[in-house]
């Protein structure tokens, strides 16, 4: 099985893991450490997306779209909050209104436990 990466060659996959072009490792072996965004999901954060409405500096009248996706907590958002403290110091461009979507990927009932692991071939 091959897959092709962003301006990479064909990448290689054994069995169901992908291979790492930098370490020429299959991702999610036994004893390498979960991913971030894997730890930071079983913390508590969730897939939020934001719609952000903001006004053109140049063309105060027209409103643009521009779409944030990152992992959050929920109620507060603080990775949100701290992005939008970012635009309205550092970017032209007024918000308009900002409308945001939140998913835990991981829940308590999809988490279990095991005591051994079954590999084939």
């Amino acid at each position: 099985m091959s897959a092709f990466g962003p301006n990479t060659g064909p990448v290689m996959a054994e069995d169901s893991g992908m291979m790492s072009k930098e370490t020429g490792r299959r991702s999610g072996a036994p004893g390498e450490p979960a991913s971030k965004d894997f730890q930071k999901q079983l913390a508590g954060y969730g897939l939020t997306t934001a719609e952000i409405l903001y006004r053109r500096p140049d063309h105060q009248w027209l409103l643009q779209t521009y779409v944030w996706q990152n992992y959050d907590l929920f109620p507060k958002f603080p990775e949100l909050r701290r992005f939008l403290a970012f635009w309205t110091e550092k970017l032209e461009g007024p918000l308009h209104s900002v409308v945001v979507a939140h998913s835990r990927l991981i829940k308590p009932a999809e988490l279990k436990a095991i005591d051994g692991e079954f590999r084939l071939h």
